[in-house]
């Protein structure tokens, strides 16, 4: 059996975890939804993922502190930025620091699973999370 694509998703908005979640577990996903960057540093320190989600803009601590600590403990994760607050300049900086990816607010859940694709496919993890998954699976 393949290994599980390990994801961490983190906005404060809950709900967008909500959405997504289900959706990638169906595809076999191991996904664990965080709204509060302090607990992402303490999970990420506990276990490694393959691929983090995360806003830019939170209370406690912004999207490229999170994508700094948690690059700086595997460098091998890929991490998507996304944000409601879209400008180059942010965007760029991500990319500096090592964001695999950037996604404006709102998006289409279709349009972040096609960025995972991606993104799992650098890591060398075959999977289509844009295609539709049968109750049975």
């Amino acid at each position: 059996m393949a290994e599980k694509l390990k994801i961490l998703i983190l906005d404060d908005e809950v709900i967008v975890g909500k959405r997504l979640a289900p959706t990638l577990q169906k595809h076999g996903c191991d996904v664990e939804v965080f709204s509060n960057p302090v607990d992402v540093i303490k999970r990420v320190n506990e276990k490694d993922f393959d691929i983090v989600v995360t806003d830019l803009r939170m209370k406690e601590m912004d999207g490229l502190e999170v994508l700094r600590q948690v690059k700086a403990k595997n460098e091998r994760t890929k991490i998507i930025i996304i944000t409601g607050y879209a400008m180059m300049e942010i965007a760029r900086k991500a990319m500096d620091l090592g964001a695999f990816d950037f996604i404006a607010k709102p998006f289409k859940p279709n349009d972040l699973k096609l960025i995972l694709n991606k993104a799992a496919a650098a890591l060398g993890i075959d999977i289509d999370l844009t295609s539709a998954v049968s109750p049975e699976e």
